[in-house]
């Protein structure tokens, strides 16, 4: 194959390659809460993407409080304090709203024995509902009188367009591949999702509450009659999931630097095409979808053009379910081996 008779050259063919592992790392963070709510109850969470999306608003109203809305561009040391403490409130953020949707439109219908499918629309719900709150985020501060006071936030006259945070992070260069220059931007995105994920999955594989998922996951019948509180660990494994979200939220928020309330969407479906090409409910197959998808789907922007990129990705996802309708990977979370 001739990559510079399809890329134009082999420096833009690692400049596609890059850039795709780069959002590849944030599309297999945000899988993350696809495969735990899935591998635990055999479920699909649409309403995850606007758990991610909370979390990419977090990171920016956390600029605006410790920075003002005044525009600037600071370096990735400049920004770090800031950016750890938008960390921390993303992660927090993200994890409230996923328990809240773990609370109110999971946990009462799986109490009452409702059909899977019952349980699935109640997700989507959620999903449309979480979205147009937040594209009404100014109706809410008008009722309780703190319009004004939060007209930082709110935005009042655009509440459904593009929110962009006050601080852009203007990467540098650390070394070549190449012709290419991989930034400091790009090696932290991708460190720390393969950092996260290697955690999560010694946390899942190696720890007493990885055993109890473990369990729950593969007989949830036998887990409890063996003592594992079930309803705990659906708790903690929509908690370990919003936590990814925020961290996803927040290396979107430092490579993209703007968001808005369908924010969520389409970075959501791609995250949860990513989980199913990697083997839904398969920790490390999160990993490979996501990190396959984002290059996979970089190439064919290349090749074909950008506005492909969506094509190309859904089209990769129908040939690996014809070839391996179980994901590349294919082990479910509850038959992981310690």
């Amino acid at each position: 194959m001739d990559l510079g008779a399809l890329f134009g050259s082999f420096d833009s063919f690692l400049s596609f390659t890059i850039g795709g592992l780069v959002f590849g790392a944030i599309y297999a963070l945000i899988a993350l809460g696809y495969t735990m709510v899935y591998g635990v109850l055999q479920l699909i969470n649409f309403a995850h993407s606007e758990v991610f999306m909370y979390g990419t608003f977090a990171v920016a109203w956390t600029f605006v409080l410790l920075h003002g809305t005044s525009s600037a561009t600071w370096t990735l040391s400049e920004a770090l304090p800031v950016l750890l403490v938008a960390l921390v409130v993303a992660m927090a953020v993200s994890a409230l709203i996923a328990l809240l949707l773990e609370r109110v439109a999971y946990r009462p219908l799986i109490k009452r024995g409702a059909p899977k499918l019952i349980i699935l629309i109640s997700a989507i719900g959620a999903s449309f509902a979480l979205s147009e709150a937040m594209g009404l985020r100014d109706r809410f501060a008008g009722w309780v009188g703190a319009d004004s006071t939060l007209a930082n936030y709110v935005s009042p006259d655009k509440a459904r367009d593009v929110y962009t945070n006050p601080v852009t992070i203007e990467p540098s260069v650390l070394f070549n591949i190449g012709g290419y220059g991989v930034t400091n931007v790009d090696v932290t995105i991708i460190v720390s999702a393969l950092l996260l994920m290697v955690l999560l999955d010694q946390l899942v594989r190696r720890t007493k509450f990885g055993r109890g998922i473990r369990s729950v996951a593969q007989d949830p019948e036998s887990a409890a009659l063996m003592g594992v509180n079930a309803t705990r660990v659906v708790q903690l494994t929509f908690l370990i999931g919003g936590i990814a979200a925020g961290v996803a939220a927040t290396l979107y928020m430092m490579k993209i630097g703007a968001t808005r309330q369908s924010a969520g969407f389409i970075l959501g479906v791609k995250a949860f095409t990513a989980a199913v090409m990697g083997g839904i409910g398969n920790l490390r197959g999160a990993l490979l979808g996501g990190l396959t998808l984002g290059v996979m789907e970089n190439w064919g922007a290349a090749i074909f053009g950008n506005e492909w990129r969506d094509v190309v990705a859904f089209v990769l996802l129908v040939l690996v379910l014809l070839v391996r309708p179980s994901g590349i990977l294919g082990e479910s979370l509850g038959k992981a081996r310690a």
